[in-house]
């Protein structure tokens, strides 16, 4: 999807919402739905990262079940699209590597939880994150932000960006990070992984056809 976004000339709006999707549930879906309403984007990227800095290997299902899982929780919604540009690209999956290769789509919105945002000065390249994208900051459900703490200040002062604007009344054009208190589930993907691995239900905590997908390709259980 390139070109204009509707009548107005801007370029489209294309929200990045990257993660180990490990596996993809209801509280992702959500979160990435209540995205889309709130900015009005014109699409949604689920980025599936292939090797996440951050998290061992040995602890996620292969990068091509976890594209193919989040293939099919997205199908349904139409404007959510998957993007497998981390799935191929070789190596550790850098954000800022993720953002070069999407910025020709359109103005992006990356969209990362409030404990990642604490922790963005570890990234590879922050500075140049907060440039390609505008930041999309979800308080997680039941955990305490204060956009106006020290903790988040440092952050901000260290990539050179305005305090905090609430989401959905932000200038078009503008650089400060949108906070946005998104409805959540309390789902977790290691209670899924534990689930699946001791053959229980996994019944309204993720689309059917994941659920299905998990089964039938015996993600999460031991070696036999």
């Amino acid at each position: 999807m390139t070109g204009t976004s509707g009548s107005s000339g801007l370029p489209p709006r294309i929200g990045v919402f990257g993660g180990s999707f490990n596996p993809i549930h209801f509280g992702h879906l959500l979160v990435a739905d209540e995205v889309c309403e709130t900015l009005g984007l014109d699409r949604l990227l689920l980025v599936p990262a292939a090797q996440p800095p951050h998290k061992p290997l040995a602890e996620l299902a292969p990068a091509a079940d976890r594209y193919r899982m989040t293939a099919l929780a997205a199908r349904e919604h139409p404007r959510f699209e998957v993007s497998d540009v981390e799935v191929k690209r070789e190596g550790t999956s850098y954000t800022v590597d993720t953002l070069v290769a999407l910025r020709e789509r359109g103005r992006l919105y990356l969209v990362i939880g409030s404990e990642t945002f604490l922790d963005l000065l570890s990234w590879r390249d922050p500075q140049r994150v907060a440039t390609l994208a505008r930041l999309v900051v979800i308080p997680r459900n039941g955990m305490s932000f204060d956009p106006e703490a020290p903790a988040a200040g440092k952050v901000l002062r260290e990539l050179g960006l305005p305090g905090f604007v609430p989401a959905g009344a932000e200038a078009a054009d503008g650089s400060a990070p949108l906070l946005l208190h998104a409805a959540s589930l309390p789902i977790s993907g290691s209670d899924l992984r534990r689930r699946a691995r001791e053959g229980r239900s996994l019944a309204f905590r993720m689309p059917d056809a994941v659920a299905a997908y998990v089964r039938d390709h015996r993600l999460y259980r031991p070696e036999s």
